[in-house]
Formats: C-alpha cells, structure tokens, sequence
C-alpha cells in the first residue's frame, strides 16, 4: 500500500488530557507524509475536527462502563479484525491496554505499544481490581513498552521497565512564551484585575487532581488575600461536587470554573502560580507548559522529580498540611519573579516536541519496517 505508515492510537477520547495533549503535540509536528495518525475511542472529543482536517480517522466503540465486560471484549475483538491493516497500534490505556493489545495480538497485529502515563489506577476498589486485571495482560501481548517517566514505568511495566523507551511529554515552547500584552488580555477576557492574585490549575475533575484539597487551601487563603483569584480550567466526574464545595467554602466570587480549553497557552500567561496537588502522576505535561511559561509551580510531594526542569520554578509540598500550602502561595506572592520562557533548558532536558517528534517518527517508521 502506498501512502504514509498509518499508526492507531487507542485512548477513551481525545479531550485535553496529559496523554491526549502529548499526541496532538506530535500529530502537529511529525512528517505526516511519513507517518499518520488514526484513533480508536470510545467517546467524543475537543480535538476530533482537527485530527480530521489533519488527515486521521476515528473509529469509536463503547467504552467498558457503558457495554459491560463481555460485549467490550467482543467489540475490541471485532474492530481488530476488521482493522487488520494496520502494522502499529499504540495504546494509551494505562492497565486497561491489556484487553486492548490482547486483541490486537489476535488480529496478527505485529506491534503492539503499551504506553504508560500514570503511577495509579483511578476510581474505587472494584474499578481498580478490574483494571489489575486487565494488566495482567500487557506483559504478555505488547511488543514495545512506552512511558513519560521512569516511575511510570516502574509501575507499570514492573520488571519489564527498564525495557521502556520514555518518551517525554514534550511541548510547542514558542506558544508558551511569557506575553505582556497576552497577559493583559487574558485577565481582561477573565475580568480579572490587572493586581489580582491568579493561581492556576488545568487537569481533569477527578479525584486525582486533589481539587476539593486545592479549593480548601484557596479558602484559608483568601483569608489573608481576600481578592485572590483561582483559575479552574478542565471538566470531569467530579464537577457537580467541586461546584458544590465552591459553594460551600463560599468562594463563588472567587473560584472561575473555565472548562475545557484550547487557549491553555494564553490562559497561563494571566496566572502568577499553578498549584498542582495531585494524588498521583506520571509526569504531566501541564507542568512542563507552566515552567515554560516562567510561572511558579506548587505542586503535590507525590509527583516524579523528572518533572522539574531546574528553572527554580518548583516547589514540592506534601499534601497532609494545607497551612503549609497556604503560607508558600504567599510567599510565592511577595517574590514577584520576572517571567521568562528558557527555551533552551527545555530542549536540553528533552521536553521540545520537535525532538520528541522526530524520536518518535523514527520509532514508528522502523517499528514498521521502513526505512526513514
């Protein structure tokens, strides 16, 4: 067949999540006349319209949740059957990739990539038995093991983990760079005051963003900053409760819920910190976005050290002591650092997307047997 090595992507939806935003990332940057991108999801998302004018197909099955275990299984079975052609098929399904590379293997796939993004299942006991056990067969039928960090991978892959190629999670530093005139806009588009105090947060509303911790923290410290201002960019599962807690902690004046965004790049620009509680992560490229963007970062004692680019932006904090929280947003306050974006440092620590692009161009085009 002619035409570019076609790749498929497997991931629950193309919303703008860490993995999901690592792949738009490299979709933008490959050689699409080399390889390109095709996905198999299980719901709607933001970034479907651009993968399509970029040349990608999306073919969707329901998701476990909604079919069951049984009628999934099949489903998976039968797409990949009817999608013999593809020679790659990279999952981003964390333990849930398991059921997915089992019936690629099936399907006389020859690579299979599992690819690691995080160090925790979510969701409860019963949830996280289910997704144990779907691990259990990533040993067994991929061929290639991915990751973003080290930990990801050791959590992932066990023993198998340093078999792993990490591929970090890189990003388009040039959209990221500090804008005063950008950062007047924003805060005009949010209604902001040019002297506001802004904490920023972008992530998923789930348990393992640590949000309701986060709006408990903002509420002591709007105590001693009465228009301090958070900035909640994202949606999910828990958005009814984090609506409810705002209320609560009487916030509402104070808490902005944007949703889910496509203008991250110019959002970060109008935050003076990013607080980032989280529970657990694999790295999350939100991270490496907000140390390109020169903001000060706050961020959960759980989370890898590979995340910290040595820019002196971060600040590792456990999550046991909300005061200790309290009293680092201040002190972040009165430092007043100058914004820059070190476009240098980034590449040096290997988070350009045109590199991580070109690496993994080159992967896929010998995975597939041809030659770049």
């Amino acid at each position: 067949m002619g035409g570019p090595l076609r790749v498929l992507h497997v991931v629950v939806n193309m919303n703008r999540g860490g993995a999901e935003t690592l792949i738009m990332n490299l979709y933008r940057n490959i050689d699409r006349t080399k390889v390109q991108f095709d996905f198999l999801t299980c719901h709607e998302g933001v970034f479907d319209e651009e993968i399509k004018a970029m040349g990608g197909k999306i073919h969707r099955i329901a998701y476990v949740t909604k079919v069951g275990h049984r009628l999934y299984l099949k489903n998976l079975d039968q797409f990949f059957k009817q999608h013999q052609h593809y020679k790659i098929v990279h999952s981003h399904m964390d333990k849930m990739s398991g059921f997915v590379l089992r019936a690629a293997a099936r399907a006389a796939i020859p690579v299979r990539i599992a690819h690691s993004h995080n160090t925790s299942s979510e969701g409860g006991p019963l949830s996280k038995a289910y997704k144990w056990y779907a691990g259990k067969h990533i040993l067994k039928y991929a061929t290639q093991f991915y990751a973003c960090s080290e930990t990801a991978a050791n959590w992932l892959f066990d023993k198998s983990s340093n078999q792993s190629l990490i591929l970090k999670n890189g990003i388009e530093c040039d959209r990221f760079e500090f804008s005063v005139p950008n950062r007047k806009k924003m805060r005009e588009d949010c209604h902001l005051d040019h002297h506001s105090f802004v904490i920023g947060h972008v992530g998923r509303f789930n348990q393992q963003k640590n949000h309701l911790f986060l709006l408990e923290v903002f509420a002591d410290l709007v105590q001693y900053v009465p228009q301090a201002q958070l900035l909640l960019v994202g949606e999910g599962t828990l958005q009814t409760s984090i609506e409810k807690k705002i209320q609560d902690l009487h916030l509402v004046n104070n808490v902005h819920l944007l949703g889910v965004r496509e203008d991250v790049h110019l959002l970060m620009q109008g935050f003076d910190v990013f607080a980032f509680p989280s529970l657990h992560e694999g790295l999350p490229v939100t991270l490496i976005e907000a140390q390109c963007a020169g903001i000060p970062c706050l961020i959960s004692e759980n989370i890898t050290d590979e995340v910290d680019l040595e820019m002196g932006l971060v600040q590792k904090i456990s999550i046991t002591n909300k005061k200790i929280w309290v009293k680092a947003l201040l002190q972040t306050r009165k430092q007043h650092q100058v914004r820059k974006t070190n476009e240098k440092k980034i590449s040096q620590k290997g988070y350009n997307i045109r590199q991580t692009a070109v690496t993994t161009e080159k992967s896929y085009l010998k995975l597939g047997g041809i030659n770049s």
